[in-house]
Protein backbone atom coordinates (compact mmCIF):
# COMPACT_ATOMS: atom_id res chain seq x y z
CA UNK A 1 0.00 0.00 0.00
CA UNK A 2 1.42 3.38 -1.03
CA UNK A 3 1.60 5.75 1.97
CA UNK A 4 -0.17 9.11 1.84
CA UNK A 5 2.27 11.90 0.94
CA UNK A 6 2.25 15.53 2.11
CA UNK A 7 1.42 16.83 -1.39
CA UNK A 8 -0.28 15.53 -4.53
CA UNK A 9 -0.44 16.51 -8.19
CA UNK A 10 -3.73 18.26 -7.44
CA UNK A 11 -1.96 20.38 -4.81
CA UNK A 12 0.65 21.46 -7.37
CA UNK A 13 -2.08 22.27 -9.88
CA UNK A 14 -3.94 24.32 -7.26
CA UNK A 15 -0.71 26.15 -6.45
CA UNK A 16 -0.23 26.93 -10.15
CA UNK A 17 -3.69 28.50 -10.23
CA UNK A 18 -2.97 30.57 -7.12
CA UNK A 19 0.40 31.94 -8.26
CA UNK A 20 -0.60 32.56 -11.89
CA UNK A 21 -0.07 36.17 -12.86
CA UNK A 22 2.25 36.79 -9.90
CA UNK A 23 5.16 34.45 -10.64
CA UNK A 24 6.78 34.48 -14.07
CA UNK A 25 6.18 31.59 -16.45
CA UNK A 26 9.88 31.26 -17.15
CA UNK A 27 11.25 30.29 -20.57
CA UNK A 28 12.63 26.91 -21.59
CA UNK A 29 16.08 27.24 -23.16
CA UNK A 30 17.57 24.94 -25.80
CA UNK A 31 21.14 24.57 -27.06
CA UNK A 32 22.28 22.40 -29.97
CA UNK A 33 25.80 22.57 -28.56
CA UNK A 34 24.62 21.19 -25.22
CA UNK A 35 22.57 18.46 -26.90
CA UNK A 36 25.62 17.37 -28.90
CA UNK A 37 27.93 17.43 -25.88
CA UNK A 38 25.73 15.27 -23.68
CA UNK A 39 24.02 13.16 -26.34
CA UNK A 40 20.44 14.03 -25.44
CA UNK A 41 17.70 16.54 -26.17
CA UNK A 42 17.91 18.89 -23.18
CA UNK A 43 15.20 21.31 -22.06
CA UNK A 44 16.40 23.91 -19.56
CA UNK A 45 13.77 25.55 -17.32
CA UNK A 46 15.26 29.00 -16.65
CA UNK A 47 14.19 29.73 -13.08
CA UNK A 48 17.17 32.06 -12.83
CA UNK A 49 14.82 34.42 -14.71
CA UNK A 50 12.08 34.06 -12.09
CA UNK A 51 11.18 37.01 -9.84
CA UNK A 52 13.90 37.40 -7.17
CA UNK A 53 16.12 35.40 -9.53
CA UNK A 54 15.16 31.95 -8.28
CA UNK A 55 12.40 29.32 -8.12
CA UNK A 56 11.98 30.10 -4.41
CA UNK A 57 9.43 32.84 -5.12
CA UNK A 58 6.94 30.19 -6.25
CA UNK A 59 6.79 28.42 -2.91
CA UNK A 60 7.17 31.52 -0.77
CA UNK A 61 4.33 33.39 -2.44
CA UNK A 62 2.06 30.34 -2.51
CA UNK A 63 2.59 29.65 1.20
CA UNK A 64 2.25 33.31 2.19
CA UNK A 65 -0.95 33.70 0.19
CA UNK A 66 -2.50 30.76 2.04
CA UNK A 67 -1.79 32.09 5.53
CA UNK A 68 -4.73 33.19 7.64
CA UNK A 69 -5.19 36.88 6.66
CA UNK A 70 -5.16 38.06 10.29
CA UNK A 71 -1.94 36.20 11.02
CA UNK A 72 -0.35 37.41 7.78
CA UNK A 73 -1.21 41.01 8.59
CA UNK A 74 1.08 40.88 11.64
CA UNK A 75 4.01 40.01 9.36
CA UNK A 76 5.91 36.93 8.21
CA UNK A 77 9.10 35.33 9.51
CA UNK A 78 11.53 33.11 7.62
CA UNK A 79 15.08 31.76 7.75
CA UNK A 80 17.27 31.37 4.68
CA UNK A 81 20.77 31.63 3.23
CA UNK A 82 19.51 34.00 0.56
CA UNK A 83 17.03 33.09 -2.15
CA UNK A 84 14.14 32.11 0.13
CA UNK A 85 14.87 35.27 2.12
CA UNK A 86 14.37 37.40 -0.97
CA UNK A 87 11.33 35.38 -1.98
CA UNK A 88 9.55 35.83 1.36
CA UNK A 89 10.48 39.51 1.44
CA UNK A 90 8.93 40.07 -1.99
CA UNK A 91 5.90 37.88 -1.20
CA UNK A 92 5.28 39.93 1.93
CA UNK A 93 5.48 43.15 -0.07
CA UNK A 94 3.13 41.78 -2.74
CA UNK A 95 0.63 40.80 -0.05
CA UNK A 96 0.87 44.11 1.81
CA UNK A 97 2.63 42.93 4.95
CA UNK A 98 6.11 42.94 6.51
CA UNK A 99 8.83 40.31 6.89
CA UNK A 100 11.70 39.55 9.25
CA UNK A 101 14.33 37.15 7.91
CA UNK A 102 17.07 35.23 9.74
CA UNK A 103 20.13 34.93 7.48
CA UNK A 104 23.63 33.52 8.11
CA UNK A 105 26.34 36.09 8.72
CA UNK A 106 28.27 34.84 5.69
CA UNK A 107 25.33 34.93 3.28
CA UNK A 108 26.29 36.61 -0.01
CA UNK A 109 26.13 40.38 0.45
CA UNK A 110 24.13 40.73 -2.75
CA UNK A 111 21.42 38.42 -1.41
CA UNK A 112 21.17 40.27 1.89
CA UNK A 113 21.03 43.62 0.09
CA UNK A 114 18.25 42.38 -2.20
CA UNK A 115 16.28 41.03 0.77
CA UNK A 116 16.49 44.39 2.52
CA UNK A 117 15.63 46.21 -0.71
CA UNK A 118 12.32 44.32 -0.81
CA UNK A 119 11.58 45.83 2.61
CA UNK A 120 12.45 42.99 4.99
CA UNK A 121 14.28 43.28 8.30
CA UNK A 122 17.35 40.99 8.37
CA UNK A 123 18.65 39.35 11.56
CA UNK A 124 21.90 37.35 11.32
CA UNK A 125 23.36 34.24 12.96
CA UNK A 126 26.47 32.03 12.67
CA UNK A 127 25.57 29.05 10.45
CA UNK A 128 28.52 27.01 11.78
CA UNK A 129 27.46 27.20 15.43
CA UNK A 130 23.73 27.99 15.40
CA UNK A 131 20.62 25.97 14.52
CA UNK A 132 18.79 28.22 12.08
CA UNK A 133 15.42 26.50 12.44
CA UNK A 134 15.53 26.79 16.24
CA UNK A 135 16.74 30.40 16.16
CA UNK A 136 14.26 31.35 13.46
CA UNK A 137 11.34 29.71 15.26
CA UNK A 138 12.28 31.45 18.51
CA UNK A 139 12.47 34.81 16.72
CA UNK A 140 9.04 34.25 15.17
CA UNK A 141 7.52 33.19 18.50
CA UNK A 142 8.97 36.23 20.24
CA UNK A 143 7.29 38.52 17.70
CA UNK A 144 4.13 36.49 17.26
CA UNK A 145 4.68 35.85 13.55
CA UNK A 146 3.89 32.86 11.32
CA UNK A 147 6.96 31.16 9.82
CA UNK A 148 7.35 30.20 6.18
CA UNK A 149 10.19 27.63 6.16
CA UNK A 150 12.41 27.39 3.08
CA UNK A 151 11.33 23.90 2.05
CA UNK A 152 9.74 21.72 4.74
CA UNK A 153 6.11 22.78 4.27
CA UNK A 154 3.39 21.38 1.99
CA UNK A 155 2.46 24.78 0.54
CA UNK A 156 6.11 25.58 -0.18
CA UNK A 157 6.70 22.21 -1.86
CA UNK A 158 3.53 22.53 -3.95
CA UNK A 159 4.57 26.01 -5.05
CA UNK A 160 8.05 24.85 -6.06
CA UNK A 161 6.50 22.02 -8.06
CA UNK A 162 4.83 24.52 -10.38
CA UNK A 163 8.18 24.99 -12.17
CA UNK A 164 8.24 21.34 -13.23
CA UNK A 165 4.52 21.43 -14.01
CA UNK A 166 5.08 24.32 -16.42
CA UNK A 167 8.03 22.53 -18.00
CA UNK A 168 6.21 19.30 -18.79
CA UNK A 169 3.10 21.17 -19.89
CA UNK A 170 5.26 22.99 -22.42
CA UNK A 171 7.57 20.24 -23.70
CA UNK A 172 5.66 17.05 -22.91
CA UNK A 173 6.92 13.85 -21.33
CA UNK A 174 10.56 13.77 -20.25
CA UNK A 175 12.62 10.64 -19.74
CA UNK A 176 14.50 12.34 -16.90
CA UNK A 177 14.17 15.53 -14.87
CA UNK A 178 17.33 16.84 -13.20
CA UNK A 179 17.49 19.58 -10.56
CA UNK A 180 19.56 20.87 -7.65
CA UNK A 181 18.59 19.53 -4.23
CA UNK A 182 19.21 21.38 -0.98
CA UNK A 183 16.48 20.92 1.59
CA UNK A 184 14.52 18.94 -0.98
CA UNK A 185 11.50 21.17 -1.62
CA UNK A 186 12.17 21.67 -5.33
CA UNK A 187 12.75 17.96 -5.88
CA UNK A 188 9.69 16.94 -3.86
CA UNK A 189 7.41 19.34 -5.72
CA UNK A 190 8.95 18.56 -9.10
CA UNK A 191 8.75 14.81 -8.59
CA UNK A 192 5.12 15.11 -7.54
CA UNK A 193 4.27 17.11 -10.66
CA UNK A 194 6.35 15.21 -13.21
CA UNK A 195 5.63 11.68 -11.99
CA UNK A 196 2.00 12.58 -11.38
CA UNK A 197 1.65 13.25 -15.10
CA UNK A 198 4.28 10.85 -16.44
CA UNK A 199 5.10 8.08 -13.94
CA UNK A 200 8.06 6.79 -15.96
CA UNK A 201 10.00 10.07 -15.66
CA UNK A 202 13.27 9.52 -13.80
CA UNK A 203 13.84 12.14 -11.05
CA UNK A 204 17.49 12.98 -10.38
CA UNK A 205 18.69 15.44 -7.76
CA UNK A 206 22.16 16.95 -7.72
CA UNK A 207 24.12 18.03 -4.63
CA UNK A 208 27.58 19.53 -4.13
CA UNK A 209 30.08 16.80 -3.32
CA UNK A 210 30.84 18.41 0.03
CA UNK A 211 27.18 18.36 1.12
CA UNK A 212 25.58 15.10 0.05
CA UNK A 213 23.10 14.73 2.92
CA UNK A 214 20.16 13.79 0.69
CA UNK A 215 22.17 11.20 -1.25
CA UNK A 216 23.34 9.61 2.00
CA UNK A 217 19.86 9.76 3.48
CA UNK A 218 18.27 8.03 0.48
CA UNK A 219 20.93 5.32 0.62
CA UNK A 220 20.33 4.81 4.36
CA UNK A 221 16.53 4.93 4.08
CA UNK A 222 16.40 7.60 6.78
CA UNK A 223 17.51 11.19 7.29
CA UNK A 224 21.19 11.49 8.12
CA UNK A 225 23.28 14.58 8.69
CA UNK A 226 26.62 15.82 7.41
CA UNK A 227 28.90 18.59 8.70
CA UNK A 228 28.10 22.08 7.41
CA UNK A 229 29.36 21.88 3.81
CA UNK A 230 32.20 24.09 2.63
CA UNK A 231 31.12 24.67 -0.97
CA UNK A 232 30.61 27.52 -3.40
CA UNK A 233 26.98 26.33 -3.70
CA UNK A 234 25.81 28.32 -0.67
CA UNK A 235 22.14 27.63 -1.40
CA UNK A 236 22.82 23.93 -0.92
CA UNK A 237 25.04 24.20 2.15
CA UNK A 238 22.63 22.22 4.34
CA UNK A 239 23.30 19.42 6.78
CA UNK A 240 20.09 17.35 6.75
CA UNK A 241 17.12 16.96 4.37
CA UNK A 242 13.74 18.23 5.51
CA UNK A 243 11.45 15.74 7.24
CA UNK A 244 8.48 16.29 4.90
CA UNK A 245 10.59 16.67 1.78
CA UNK A 246 12.46 13.45 2.55
CA UNK A 247 9.14 11.67 3.02
CA UNK A 248 8.30 12.54 -0.59
CA UNK A 249 11.75 12.14 -2.10
CA UNK A 250 12.50 8.71 -0.64
CA UNK A 251 9.50 7.40 -2.58
CA UNK A 252 9.61 9.50 -5.75
CA UNK A 253 13.28 10.40 -6.36
CA UNK A 254 15.25 7.89 -8.40
CA UNK A 255 18.80 9.09 -7.72
CA UNK A 256 20.92 11.88 -6.28
CA UNK A 257 24.31 12.57 -7.86
CA UNK A 258 27.08 14.91 -6.73
CA UNK A 259 29.30 17.46 -8.44
CA UNK A 260 32.51 19.20 -7.41
CA UNK A 261 32.96 22.93 -7.07
CA UNK A 262 35.13 22.91 -10.20
CA UNK A 263 32.36 21.19 -12.15
CA UNK A 264 29.90 23.80 -10.91
CA UNK A 265 32.23 26.58 -12.08
CA UNK A 266 32.51 24.94 -15.51
CA UNK A 267 28.72 24.82 -15.79
CA UNK A 268 28.43 28.51 -14.84
CA UNK A 269 30.95 29.37 -17.56
CA UNK A 270 29.12 27.19 -20.11
CA UNK A 271 25.80 28.84 -19.29
CA UNK A 272 27.35 32.29 -19.61
CA UNK A 273 29.23 31.66 -22.84
CA UNK A 274 26.88 29.27 -24.66
CA UNK A 275 23.42 29.94 -23.23
CA UNK A 276 23.97 33.66 -22.59
CA UNK A 277 22.49 33.32 -19.12
CA UNK A 278 23.88 33.81 -15.61
CA UNK A 279 23.62 31.08 -12.98
CA UNK A 280 24.64 31.15 -9.35
CA UNK A 281 26.57 28.08 -8.13
CA UNK A 282 23.53 26.34 -6.63
CA UNK A 283 21.51 27.08 -9.75
CA UNK A 284 24.12 25.41 -11.95
CA UNK A 285 24.52 22.04 -10.25
CA UNK A 286 21.94 20.24 -12.40
CA UNK A 287 23.62 21.44 -15.58
CA UNK A 288 27.01 20.60 -14.06
CA UNK A 289 25.96 16.99 -13.56
CA UNK A 290 25.06 16.68 -17.25
CA UNK A 291 28.25 18.32 -18.51
CA UNK A 292 30.46 16.28 -16.17
CA UNK A 293 28.82 12.99 -17.13
CA UNK A 294 27.74 12.35 -13.55
CA UNK A 295 24.36 10.92 -14.53
CA UNK A 296 25.72 8.25 -16.87
CA UNK A 297 24.17 7.53 -20.26
CA UNK A 298 21.36 10.02 -20.66
CA UNK A 299 17.96 9.02 -22.02
CA UNK A 300 16.69 10.79 -25.16
CA UNK A 301 14.73 13.68 -23.57
CA UNK A 302 15.99 15.39 -20.41
CA UNK A 303 14.72 18.39 -18.46
CA UNK A 304 16.96 20.44 -16.19
CA UNK A 305 15.82 23.12 -13.75
CA UNK A 306 18.26 26.02 -13.65
CA UNK A 307 17.16 27.01 -10.18
CA UNK A 308 18.69 30.44 -9.62
CA UNK A 309 20.91 33.22 -10.85
CA UNK A 310 21.60 35.38 -7.82
CA UNK A 311 25.31 36.05 -7.97
CA UNK A 312 27.03 39.42 -7.95
CA UNK A 313 29.36 40.38 -10.77
CA UNK A 314 32.24 40.41 -8.29
CA UNK A 315 31.47 36.90 -7.06
CA UNK A 316 30.89 35.58 -10.58
CA UNK A 317 34.22 37.01 -11.69
CA UNK A 318 35.97 35.58 -8.63
CA UNK A 319 34.59 32.11 -9.35
CA UNK A 320 34.75 32.04 -13.14
CA UNK A 321 37.05 34.81 -14.29
CA UNK A 322 40.06 32.54 -14.60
Amino acid sequence: MTPSLPITLDDVRAAADRVRGVVHRTPVLRSRTLDTLVGAEVHLKAENLQRVGAFKFRGAYHAASRLDPEARERGIAAYSSGNHAQAVALAARELGTSAVILMPEDAPASKRAATEAYGAEVVTYDRYTGDRAAIGSALAAERGLPVIPPYDHPDVMAGQGTAALELVEEVGELDALVMPVGGGGLMAGSATAAKGLYPATRIVGVEPEAGDDTRRSLAAGERVGVPVPRTIADGQALTTPGALTFEVNRLLADAVETVTDDEIRAAMVFAFERLKTVLEPSGATGLAALLAGRIGPLPPRVGVILSGGNVSVERFTELCGG
